[in-house]
């Protein structure tokens, strides 16, 4: 049987992973990272993330500087979406024997730029070579245990909201794959995740917290799988920028289903008490509410012009 047939890329981690036996292990498998002990008043937090050449970047549009830069902040961002702060990197390359020095360089230099600005230190990885590039980075941080967001914390009658605008990843891969090169493509080629202090922001006045990999549809499908629950999203409510907007209608299609079911925004999803809101505000305001947790037998969908839609999920690997 193919992973295709299956049901995909998260059907195969079913499958195969089970929970922890640790007593050490606070979160395995099934959020943005995994959760371990590690003093009386934190946890460590630990995510691997993976780029393929001509999968999640293509050195036909991507600069090196671009690709180093993006594997970071997609690993931090996964880090943010607990509540916690980045601190250490680890790099495993696997580099096609006519890698040039030159662009290991440039490659390093996105790396760094991007730590730099979320204060972490790449201490260490490992090297190969293989018939294509492939990147592995591994970011540890922490989190007080008080600010742990996992995405089966939500609970029905939370808002669903999400930070900035969506689909603008999914807007510049449409056009780099129409061979425009000097249009509105920066969402895709140099995708920037929150920082920490608009992370914790949002943590200490949320339930449940996941970042935008994917699409709004897969996160908000994850939250609800995890925490036993269904949801709303409001399709007219849902954040596009004007950009977002007429390069979709450039190309006669719809923004938000470049937001629902893209993904690589690295923004992020967050369900909040309804009256927690105003107390958000005051600390953070860059977000916006497009939706509802509901009890599970209400399912999950979207609202789009009165009628209810059943949400399917986002971006898969694997799916047929």
């Amino acid at each position: 049987m193919r992973i295709a047939e299956l049901g995909g890329e998260f059907a195969l981690i079913k499958r195969l992973t089970g929970e922890s036996q640790d007593p050490a292990v606070i979160k395995g498998v099934g959020d943005d990272c995994a959760v371990v002990e590690y003093t009386q008043e934190k946890y460590l937090l630990i995510t691997v993330d993976m780029m393929v050449e001509d999968d999640h970047f293509t050195l036909a549009w991507h600069t090196p500087f671009q690709i180093g830069r993006k594997l970071m902040e997609s690993n931090v961002s996964d880090i943010l979406a607990m509540g916690g702060s980045p601190s250490w990197a680890f790099l495993s390359l696997s580099l096609k024997t006519d890698t040039t020095v030159e662009f290991m360089e440039e490659l390093y230099r996105g790396l760094y730029d991007s730590a730099a600005r979320h204060e972490v230190s790449l201490i260490g990885g490992d090297t190969t070579h293989g018939c294509e590039m492939t990147l592995s980075l591994t970011v540890i941080g922490e989190v007080e245990k008080s600010m742990l967001r996992l995405r089966s914390d939500a609970v029905p009658g939370d808002f669903i909201c999400v930070t900035g605008t969506l689909g603008k990843s999914e807007a510049g891969l449409r056009l780099l794959k129409r061979g425009v090169r000097d249009g509105y493509v920066q969402g895709h080629l140099e995708p920037h995740c929150r920082t920490r202090e608009e992370a914790m922001a949002i943590a200490r006045h949320a339930h449940a917290m996941i970042d935008v990999s994917d699409g709004l549809g897969s996160e908000v499908r994850h939250i609800c799988e995890e925490s036993g629950t269904g949801a709303q999203i409001d399709w007219e409510r849902i954040p596009i920028s004007i950009d977002t907007l007429q390069m979709a209608q450039l190309l006669q299609e719809e923004s938000q289903e470049y937001a629902l079911y893209g993904g690589e925004d690295f923004e992020l999803v967050f369900t909040i008490p309804p009256e927690n809101i105003a107390m958000l505000k005051e600390e953070f305001s860059d977000f916006t509410v497009v939706g509802e947790i509901l009890p599970k037998p209400e399912g999950l969908h979207r609202l789009k012009e009165g009628n209810m839609v059943a949400m399917r999920g986002g971006y898969d690997h694997f799916a047929s």
